[in-house]
């Protein structure tokens, strides 16, 4: 298969081995067969495909089998693309998978201890241990690190767990929650995977949304709910081991904002081959010809970003100002990228049957969530001139 033609002129597919290409072209071909019918009708809806989500566990490629021979792991430019060819399809799907694939694996990686991770990895891996990642809250999102409501108080063995999250992705399928909370005793952040069911844990869905609208986001209170010691992640005891997750999941975000801006090019450049204004293809005027140039040197510098961000990260590379630059300027590159995909398709870019129209609205959620702009900004800023210009 050919995985990048039209929408590659980075020679994307050069960067990956014969066993990537295999596995990403199963994962090709099962989002543009089973889920690419399906997203338009749930996306109107505000409904998640779940007849999708047990195939696309069952395709193995978190750790696929062809890139894991002799105790291997995939490599981050394999699990980059991974990402891209989902968001490629639909933003959606794309954060539902890599809500297990990319927040709640990492907070297992980076978050528990040896043990720890012995004995939950494996699980996360094959998906017998699904969970996601519970930070943000309803009145803290950039502020965060200072505005931690969510509260934890020690008693023996447990933890008690008060307060409230938002905006949590795919809490309603989870076994897990990892929930992160302030101790009481120490003001420091601590982790903790709270069972979904849990008594004192209630989940509401978000409704009303206008973008990510297949994507179930909960609300989610926590009323005296306990936990013991040993379900705590004992690697987390600070907001400074919430950030060295962040770091990383940073990267996961630009992959989706680059293949985002690769689902609204290709959308937009099928339609223009295909329609015809004033009695010729509409690809044949110049004025769109020139928002096709735009849109692909958008795709390519940020492609150009992220497989440069995964190579050093690939080298044990984890930078702040990095993450936050990769995913500040994609975010940026893809609001342009899918207005110009929305200009070119005309009205017909505010309907759901170009596709043009899902990856402009989904955009504005992407362009927010990891990070805005702005806090983005502040931490390169910080470190290009080592101050920082946060607000206290």
């Amino acid at each position: 298969m050919d995985l990048y033609s039209a929408c590659d002129w980075y020679d994307a597919a050069a960067l990956l081995t014969d066993d990537e290409r295999l596995v990403l072209g199963r994962l090709r071909e099962f989002l543009e067969e089973k889920a690419k019918p399906l997203v338009g009708d749930y996306w109107e809806r505000g409904e998640f495909p779940y007849e999708i989500a047990q195939p696309l566990i069952d395709l193995d490629i978190m750790e696929p089998a062809e890139l894991t021979r002799d105790g291997e792991k995939a490599r981050g430019i394999y699990q980059g693309f991974r990402i891209f060819e989902l968001a490629r399809t639909d933003a959606s799907i794309a954060t539902f998978y890599t809500a297990q694939a990319g927040l709640f694996r990492t907070a297992i990686r980076v978050g528990a201890s040896e043990e720890q991770k012995k004995e939950w990895m494996p699980k996360v891996v094959d998906f017998s241990l699904k969970g996601v990642f519970s930070l943000t809250e309803p009145e803290s999102g950039s502020d965060i690190a200072g505005g931690l409501a969510t509260t934890a108080r020690r008693e023996g063995d447990t933890w008690v767990l008060d307060g409230a999250k938002r905006w949590i992705g795919g809490a309603f399928t989870a076994d897990v929650l990892a929930v992160f909370a302030r101790d009481v005793a120490d003001g420091q952040v601590k982790a903790f995977l709270v069972p979904r069911e849990a008594p004192g844990v209630t989940l509401e869905k978000i409704h009303r949304k206008t973008a990510l609208r297949m994507m179930q986001n909960a609300h989610i209170t926590l009323d005296g709910v306990r936990v013991t010691e040993a379900d705590r992640l004992h690697n987390v005891n600070s907001f400074k081991d919430v950030a060295a997750m962040l770091r990383a999941m940073r990267s996961d975000v630009a992959w989706i904002a680059t293949g985002i801006q690769a689902g609204a090019f290709e959308a937009a450049l099928k339609y223009v081959r295909e329609r015809e204004q004033f009695g010729r293809q509409l690809g044949s005027f110049q004025l769109v010809q020139e928002k096709l140039a735009r849109m692909l040197g958008n795709l390519t510098s940020s492609l150009s970003l992220v497989v440069r961000l995964t190579e050093q990260q690939e080298k044990g590379i984890y930078r702040d100002q990095d993450s936050a630059l990769a995913k500040m300027q994609t975010s940026l590159l893809m609001r342009e990228t899918v207005a110009l995909a929305r200009e070119v398709v005309g009205g017909n870019g505010i309907t759901l049957d170009t596709d043009v129209a899902r990856f402009h609205a989904d955009a504005e959620a992407v362009y927010s969530y990891e990070g805005t702009h702005e806090i983005n900004a502040l931490i390169v800023g910080r470190a290009l001139t080592g101050q920082s210009a946060f607000t206290k």
